[in-house]
This record gives C-alpha cells, structure tokens and sequence, in this order.
C-alpha cells in the first residue's frame, strides 16, 4: 500500500539546496534580518530538504545554518525556526531529553510523545536516544519519575504492543470485564491492570474493548479514568485512551487546549506543529474543524502574531472554515 501522506509540508517542487542557502544568506547578513524571507523557505520545504540546505550552507559559506538562525533571530519565532531545522528522526529524542534534564521533569511532553507514537517510532526512539546521549531512555525515565506513572511509561517505552490482527473476541471480553473489576466495582483501583491492557493490546483490540466497557458499564473508559486516576497518570491513561481511538483527534485537542483561554503554551504549539507537518496535520485540522467548531487556522491567527504567526499559519496551509 503506498504510503498516503496527510501532512501539510511537503517535498517543495524543483528544490535547489544552493539556491535557497543563498537567500537565506542574503537574509540574514549585514545590519537587520529578513525574517518573512527566513520563514517562507524553511516552512516550504520538507525537512529532508532542509537537511540538504543546512549542509549546503556550510559548504558554500563555513557557517551553521542553524548557529546564525540562533542568532539573527529572537524568541517564539527562533524556537520555531530552529525547532523545523531538527533532523526528524532526532526529534523526538531530542524533546524527551529535554522533558527529562535537569531541575523537574516535563511530564506534558513524556505523556504526549510516549502515549501517541507507533511501536515503530518508539523503537526508533530509543535508538536515537541512546546514539545520541549515550544512555537508556527508560534508565532516564525511571530515574525522573515515580509511582504507576512510571510504570505506565516503562511498559510504552518497551514498544511490545501487540501487531493489529485478528481480533479474539473472547480477550475483547475478558479485558472489558479486568477493567471493569479494576475500576468501578472495586474499593480503590486496580492500577496495574489498566496499565497492562492499555499498554499491550493491540489498537484495533483495544477499540473493541473500550465499545464493550461502555456496553457493560454503562460508562466510556475516559469517565472511569477519569474518577479512579488522578495527577500525572490520569493524564497519561486518557492521552492513551485518546490516541487509540485517534491520534489525529488528540493532537487537535492538545492544540485547542495549548491555545485556548489566558495565555498560549507555545511550547506545545511548536511541537505538535513541526512534528505532525509531515505525518497529519490535515488530519489534524479536519478533526479541529469537526471538534471545537472553528478551525485550527483561525485559532492560530486569533491567538499568535507576528513573524511566529505567519510561519505557524504557513504550516498549517489552509482554511477550514
């Protein structure tokens, strides 16, 4: 099956690594930058191509495309800019160590990256992890978090999930009826359980498991984590709990909420901006569009300004209102 991309940012058509290392030359050198010339090209081109460019860059002018955009560029913007210049298959990596160094753990981003990427992509993770910093991902997490959040991690951070297949309706009951022993119809929680079967069935299983503990309940497995599970693993359970009934739908909530109210986490924004441009960022407007009755555009446009928000909108390629 070939592999259908639903990202906004894609291989820019008769791409000339040179050329576009000349422009932003040109735009970064001598007195002031041109910064929408800056952001028309990095957010144009795939990051495969930016890749050639930075390289290209070096070649024709002994400088780090990377060190002159940290220093000709200021803020939110920079962190973007610089954010869309990371390899991709570094990227991940790159955030967990971050989440995980030094004063307090970023538990948003640990919770976020572990609970929505593929077993392929957590493999690869934890490859790059250790290429990278010469040490154990889970070594990192065990020794930055504790208690069934950690465990719920460690068991993610495994990337044994069960392949989607053939579904064994009598497990799909069984795991409904563990889960519901473990939750509702218990004095206190049965936490070990639910990080289990959360942690291992397959996708398409847990689908089925999550339509029949609604039908022997009474009650969606959200509402349950929801009243049984408090603090950093509650949040982890239902960004999992999320993810399996669709990436794409977490991803536009974690987008809204990022934005939404007094203040904007860019932090967030940037993250799942950049990391989700060329995988399904449509797929992630589309689910915004249908969910929060406005579209991702819009809020962008509402809630960022200036050079930032003319490189977050270019990301985001359309308007679905």
């Amino acid at each position: 099956m070939a592999k259908e991309t639903k990202g906004t940012v894609k291989d820019f058509p008769g791409f000339d690594a040179r050329t576009d290392a000349e422009a932003l030359r040109k735009a970064m050198k001598g007195l002031g930058t041109d910064e929408e010339a800056v952001l028309k090209i990095l957010t144009s081109r795939s990051n495969a191509q930016r890749q050639q460019i930075a390289s290209a860059f070096k070649t024709l002018f002994g400088r780090d495309l990377v060190d002159d955009l940290k220093s000709e560029l200021t803020g939110k913007f920079e962190t973007l800019m610089v954010a869309l210049m990371r390899p991709a298959r570094l990227f991940d990596a790159h955030e967990l160590k971050h989440a995980l160094k030094g004063a307090g753990t970023n538990e948003k981003v640990l919770t976020e990256i572990l609970a929505s990427r593929t077993t392929a992509e957590l493999r690869n993770i934890k490859q790059v992890y250790l290429e990278e910093y010469e040490s154990n991902l889970e070594d990192h997490i065990t020794g930055d978090t504790t208690g069934y959040y950690q465990r719920m991690l460690v068991v993610l951070v495994q990337a044994n999930r069960d392949p989607d297949g053939r579904i064994d309706e009598g497990l799909v009951e069984q795991d409904a009826q563990v889960l519901f022993k473990a939750g509702e119809l218990k004095w206190g929680t049965d936490e070990e359980k639910f990080i289990t079967i959360l942690g291992t069935r397959s996708i398409c299983h847990l689908r089925k498991v999550f339509d029949r503990y609604m039908t022997i309940s009474g009650f969606q497995i959200e509402e349950t984590i929801d009243r049984e599970t408090s603090g950093d693993l509650e949040k982890l359970l239902l960004a999992i709990v999320k993810c399996v009934r669709s990436v794409p739908a977490y991803f536009a909530e974690s987008l809204f909420y990022a934005m939404k109210g007094a203040g904007t986490d860019d932090d967030t924004l940037i993250r799942i901006m950049v990391s989700r441009s060329e995988i399904d960022l449509l797929d992630i407007r589309r689910e915004f569009r249908k969910n929060f009755a406005k579209s991702l555009h819009h809020m962008i446009q509402k809630d960022t300004s200036g050079d930032f928000r003319k490189a977050l909108l270019l990301l985001c390629g359309g308007d679905d209102e």
